[in-house]
């Protein structure tokens, strides 16, 4: 995750990504949409938690008297639901990751500073800022070298047994909250996480004028790898996708691209050659 680079993710979040963070979110109201038991205790500071398969309760979260040194206390405004956040909420795990006592959810958030703590001078209460969800330890290697979303003892938001942000209020190091430009909503700050996606495939991938590239699948992350490539320069884009809908959908809203509906039953060969033509 490369949200450091604030002009390539403030040129890249455009009236087009604003449709993909409705996109998004409507898409996993949907996934989540009556789970078995959902509890609702409002309180104080409260936040979304995931207690079991099917058991999301929002309830009264605790949150502690000070900020401490070096943190900002958030007021999350907007939260986009994650692939992630739905999988946890239908399984219970992905992968070795696995739910074995409460944890909030949310990952991709953005909110308002609310309180600062000691020594926090880069920036200021009522500030817009999206949160980057990865807590690195800054003592390893890749996160001494810039690379922290490598370092093997991250703490991810939303990733057992790590609290998330779907929350009123957070606590979060000021080095990981980024201010948004006035003219970015708080909307679109919380669609820079799964931007930032995009804008770290399209780096390694080393597009520019000139290429072509093909994206496999046409789901939110592929969307936002989409416009991240037309942004980039790339001459073509080819995205494909199970559901036709999806590809209907980019061919709407993300011209100039080209789609292509695939089919389990379809060879790599016969699947290259398509994406070729």
């Amino acid at each position: 995750k490369h949200l450091r680079d604030r002009r390539t993710l403030s040129t890249v979040t455009s009236n087009r990504a604003r449709t993909i963070s409705s996109k998004a979110v409507a898409t996993a109201a949907v996934a989540v949409k009556s789970p078995p038991e959902i509890a609702c205790q409002m309180s104080g500071n409260t936040a979304a938690v995931l207690h079991g398969i099917g058991q999301l309760k929002v309830q009264e979260w605790p949150l502690s008297g000070t900020v401490p040194p070096g943190h900002v206390r958030i007021a999350i405004k907007a939260v986009g639901i994650c692939g992630s956040d739905v999988h946890y909420l239908k399984h219970g795990r992905i992968g070795d990751f696995v739910v074995k006592e409460p944890m909030v959810i949310g990952h991709e958030s953005s909110g308002v500073v609310h309180a600062v703590g000691e020594g926090v001078a880069q920036v200021k209460v009522g500030d817009a800022v999206a949160l980057e969800p990865g807590v690195p330890c800054w003592h390893c290697t890749a996160a001494r070298e810039g690379r922290y979303n490598l370092d093997p003892d991250i703490k991810f938001f939303a990733t057992p047994p790590v609290h998330g942000s779907l929350a009123t209020y957070v606590d979060h190091p000021v080095e990981l909250c980024y201010k948004l430009p006035a003219s970015m909503s708080l909307e679109e700050g919380a669609m820079c996480e799964p931007l930032s996606v995009g804008v770290h495939a399209c780096r390694r991938a080393c597009v520019s004028p000139g290429k072509t590239v093909a994206i496999l699948g046409a789901g939110p992350i592929g969307l936002v790898a989409l416009i991240t490539a037309q942004a980039f320069g790339a001459d073509q884009v080819v995205i494909t996708d199970i559901r036709q809908s999806n590809l209907d959908f980019a061919q709407q809203h993300y011209q100039p691209v080209h789609t292509l509906c695939t089919k389990p039953s379809d060879t790599p060969t016969a699947l290259a050659q398509a994406v070729q033509h």
